[in-house]
């Protein structure tokens, strides 16, 4: 098993977790406890938030491992946007309450990042992998095959983090990005993957296998 080394919570929290655990301690101090309890339920939500365990990784080479945690909201034939070819699209919704750290689903070299500023819908709608706030990925797996992955923005999500670009190579379930608070997260594989996901179907970042991408 390899471990993903960071901290239990995501450093993209821990300025938001600093300032709730302060205000609920002043508060505290000065008010009571009575007064104070609205503001250490909020410091527990954004711990649980932000909070980002170590994932197990399968051993299957040819695994496309899920991106991000929540539920399928969509497994269907499409066109992909980003590199004009028709492809499987696998969308996962992440409500409040999932881990909201990205991970990638491949073992790859990112070919290419696009960046596009758009609308705020809720995530689990379709039209919202168009029209939504969105950073995407072009990975390029060792035996050619090309897997896009691309974060969306959500109804309550104002932030997507990417922190690679075009060059870099991935490892799968390697952590690349975060989103806070609601959003999506669209996976787009060559039509020949063998699909393992189902609508409905709730998943786990790195762990859950969304399909198999054909041997080269």
């Amino acid at each position: 098993m390899r471990r993903y080394p960071h901290p239990i919570v995501a450093r993209e929290g821990w300025l938001f977790l600093g300032i709730a655990v302060a205000v609920s301690l002043d508060i505290h101090v000065f008010f009571g406890l009575a007064w104070a309890l609205p503001c250490w339920a909020i410091a527990l939500f954004i711990l649980q938030f932000f909070r980002d365990p170590p994932r197990e990784i399968p051993e299957d080479p040819q695994a496309v491992l899920s991106p991000a945690d929540g539920r399928i909201v969509a497994v269907e034939r499409v066109r992909d946007p980003y590199l004009e070819r028709d492809a499987m699209k696998i969308s996962v919704f992440m409500n409040v309450f999932n881990v909201h750290s990205n991970r990638s689903p491949v073992d790859g070299i990112v070919k290419q990042r696009w960046y596009h500023a758009g609308s705020f819908l809720n995530a689990a709608l379709d039209k919202a992998s168009l029209e939504n706030e969105r950073n995407a990925l072009w990975i390029e797996t060792a035996d050619r095959q090309n897997v896009t992955c691309v974060q969306i923005a959500g109804l309550v999500a104002r932030r997507i983090l990417c922190y690679v670009d075009s060059g870099a190579g991935l490892k799968r379930g390697q952590r690349y990005g975060f989103i806070r608070f609601g959003s999506r997260v669209d996976v787009y594989l060559p039509l020949d993957a063998e699909v393992k996901a189902a609508l409905g179907d709730k998943v786990y970042a790195t762990e859950s296998i969304l399909a198999r991408l054909k041997a080269g």
